[in-house]
């Protein structure tokens, strides 16, 4: 699933494209694109159809456009939340540009101009309907924190949730409820900067530290959004279906048989959470005990 980086990549692209413009017509082809609205597909459509786009907006890994009733004045009363998934692509083209292989939704606009397709190969990306919240939040994801960018983001807060986990550092950094947009890359590479092991017990970590690492993964996110994310294959790219190059600048995640650049021992992996984990055992020891 993409992170901050890459998702706030496309935010800003979809911000670019859709901001104040109105829906016309909203094709959905099958169910699956769908399948996270339970009325189904064809309410949905009906719902967006004639919505103004207020705003393009982002929490974590979350995305999702601010809907308003047509000529409504006042802030938007709805959201459609964009799941990308592993593969989910949101790609701005013209009417008459050939369909993509993978097409699973068109957003047409009543300005003639050009539309929104969401196209997804691996189909665990999808669309839903949710209503928002006096702060503005879709209610389907208000139990998603707020991320190191977000106005709401309270790093000391942060710091006394992770430094009363009972779990590893690694995990806890995953965790959305906790702090969200840290995935699995930008944790390695945090972890990485602040010569932490992931299998740490957050709570035996220090304050100080669990603020140093938090800014690591503040400042790591940062320069990957300035590069545009990170890209391993065609599948992530923004909405323009340009790539991301910060993969070349990576220091622990994918470098596993390869020397530390700053000790020069070789990186390791192993296994964690159905994931990997990559990190050097000299700058990151391994702790003798874990949760």
């Amino acid at each position: 699933m993409p992170e901050l980086p890459e998702v706030e990549v496309v935010r800003r692209g979809l911000a670019d494209h859709v901001e104040g413009r109105r829906l016309s017509a909203v094709e959905l082809r099958g169910a699956r694109v769908a399948r996270r609205h339970v009325l189904g597909p064809e309410d949905l459509a009906g719902r967006l159809a004639g919505r103004q786009v207020s705003a393009a907006r982002r929490r974590g890994k979350y995305l999702w456009l601010d809907l308003v009733e047509a000529d409504a004045a006042g802030a938007a009363d709805a959201a459609l939340l964009l799941h990308l998934g592993m593969s989910g692509q949101l790609l701005v083209e013209h009417a008459e540009a050939p369909d993509e292989k993978h097409l699973h939704a068109r957003f047409t606009f009543d300005d003639d101009g050009p539309e929104l397709r969401f196209v997804d190969q691996r189909t665990f990306g999808g669309l839903a309907w949710s209503e928002t919240g006096p702060d503005g939040i879709p209610l389907a994801i208000a139990h998603i924190a707020p991320d190191p960018f977000d106005p709401a983001y309270d790093r000391d807060a942060a710091v006394r949730r992770i430094k009363a986990k009972g779990s590893e550092i690694k995990r806890v950094l995953l965790d959305q409820t906790v702090v969200s947009g840290i995935g699995n890359i930008y944790a390695d590479e945090a972890l990485w900067r602040a010569g932490i092991h992931g299998r740490r017990v957050a709570s035996t970590l220090t304050k100080p530290a669990i603020a140093r690492l938090l800014d690591h993964a503040q400042d790591v996110m940062t320069q990957a959004l300035g590069e545009g994310g990170t890209s391993f294959d065609a599948l992530y790219v923004n909405v323009n279906g340009a790539s991301g190059y910060f993969g070349r600048s990576l220091n622990a995640y994918g470098q596993v048989g390869r020397p530390c650049r700053r000790c020069g021992t070789l990186m390791l992996r192993e296994h964690f959470m159905n994931r990997s984990s990559f990190f050097c055992p000299r700058c990151q020891p391994r702790p003798r005990t874990t949760s």
